[in-house]
């Protein structure tokens, strides 16, 4: 490895105290531990020297704290989420007691090739952190006040590892630009600032801003998020995953030229969605806010999106959260992404607000089903409600441009574009037969 690293000593125990949006938090103390003084060999004292010159240029991550957050998951939606995050997943600290120290430097990549908890700090430009382990090996950053800057290679680069977790430290500020055109590496087409081939996990206390002239952050695999503060600027999608994006916590701001949050498998179409029990998300984006091609469940969170299209997939499900849709194109899309799923857009609670823009616009567009059972929806659109296959209101508190509705009228196949608008009055179609529909 060609940067500066230092193993911290065993009195240096776990993490950075953090409280995540969206979840509550645990948190233990633990007792300060006084440093054993240690006396070296005359034969180790040269090398003694040499690692505390080197680790006068990084500052410890020190805390008494040890802090877990809990993600508010359920298990009796569309996606069975109790098991979609693990108890590391939610920690927002590092056990920092065989530590690794890496002071960053200018041109010379960091090469991670083993198991373990690395401490990254500093500036510098050009540099990669190259994670390549075995695929039974997890691995943890912290970045403790970090600032890489590259011209067309990831920040951040999982090549392969069972599970690599990006921990920002307690009070700290980081921040990842690549500026320029990515280059490949071989056949692989590494286009986002974090770039993972496999599982990984963003969590953490501090903050971290992405500024990138393609992708932010890219996961071949499932990336979560559980805490920490990210701001993401992206010329094309600011998170895009192959199986799956869950957040569980954690305050996301996401600008991009492309779609904001985008998972899709396109080697299985039995995976590829999105899940969210809580968080603070803000987006802006030009094309979807949030596209899920299996699915995209919302079970809780603070979630605002400007978009063309707010939320798309093949089935989604709002089970809870307060929501914010203000879009262009659709609002809610459920459409024919997979042949797992029927297009279904199904709402049973939460808070959801779409407001839409002028013109051929429909604030929940499926050209399947549409379910109302619960929650409360505040629409205001020209066209409020088109479905191909049949729409179905047993519950919540739904309201049409300032009018409280009590049955769902088809906007395009129930008389035209202001059907939507008279949900009170009788005629839509039939709704018997379409229970069962998970």
């Amino acid at each position: 490895m060609t940067a500066l690293m230092k193993k911290a000593s065993a009195a240096f125990l776990a993490g950075i105290l953090m409280t995540a949006a969206g979840c509550s938090t645990k948190t233990a103390d633990t007792d300060t531990q006084e440093t054993a003084a240690v006396t070296e060999t005359a034969e180790e004292s040269t090398e003694e020297t040499q690692q505390e010159t080197a680790a006068e240029t990084v500052t410890p991550v020190m805390s008494q704290n040890t802090v877990t957050a809990e993600a508010a998951v359920t298990s009796n939606g569309l996606l069975d989420a109790a098991d979609f995050f693990t108890d590391r997943d939610l920690a927002q600290t590092a056990d920092l007691s065989d530590a690794q120290y890496i002071s960053l430097t200018s041109n010379q990549d960091v090469s991670i090739t083993s198991e373990g908890v690395y401490v990254l700090s500093g500036s510098a430009e050009n540099v990669t952190v190259r994670i390549e382990t075995d695929d039974t090996a997890k691995v943890q950053i912290v970045l403790n006040g970090v600032t890489i800057t590259n011209s067309d290679s990831p920040a951040i680069y999982v090549v392969s590892a069972d599970k690599v977790f990006v921990t920002t430290a307690e009070n700290t500020s980081n921040k990842l630009t690549v500026s320029g055109t990515f280059t490949a590496d071989g056949t692989t087409n590494t286009d986002a600032v974090i770039f993972s081939k496999d599982d990984i996990t963003l969590n953490g206390l501090g903050t971290l801003v992405i500024n990138s002239s393609d992708n932010g952050i890219s996961g071949k695999d499932d990336v979560k998020i559980t805490g920490g503060t990210y701001e993401i600027y992206s010329t094309a999608d600011g998170i895009e995953a192959n199986d799956s994006l869950r957040i569980s916590g954690g305050k996301i701001t996401i600008q991009s030229g492309n779609d904001a949050i985008q998972v899709e498998n396109e080697e299985d179409s039995t995976t590829g969605y999105v899940y969210i029990c809580g968080g603070d998300i803000a987006i802006n984006a030009a094309d979807d806010g949030i596209h899920g091609t299996l699915a995209v469940q919302i079970d809780g969170g603070s979630i605002q999106i400007n978009a063309a299209e707010g939320i798309e997939g093949t089935y989604v499900q709002i089970n809870g959260g307060d929501i914010d849709v203000n879009a262009t194109d659709d609002g809610i899309n459920a459409a024919f992404k997979t042949n797992v799923y029927t297009p279904t857009i199904e709402i049973t609670g939460g808070s959801l607000s779409v407001n839409m823009g002028q013109g051929d616009t429909d604030a929940l567009d499926s050209n399947g089903y549409l379910y109302i059972s619960g929650g409360t929806v505040d629409i205001s659109a020209q066209s409020a409600f088109d479905f191909d296959y049949g729409g179905e209101m047993t519950g919540g508190t739904v309201t049409v441009n300032g009018q409280q509705v009590t049955s769902i009228t088809n906007s395009m196949m129930g008389g035209g574009m202001m059907g939507g608008m008279q949900g009170g009055m009788q005629g839509g179609p039939g709704m018997g037969g379409f229970g069962g529909h998970h």
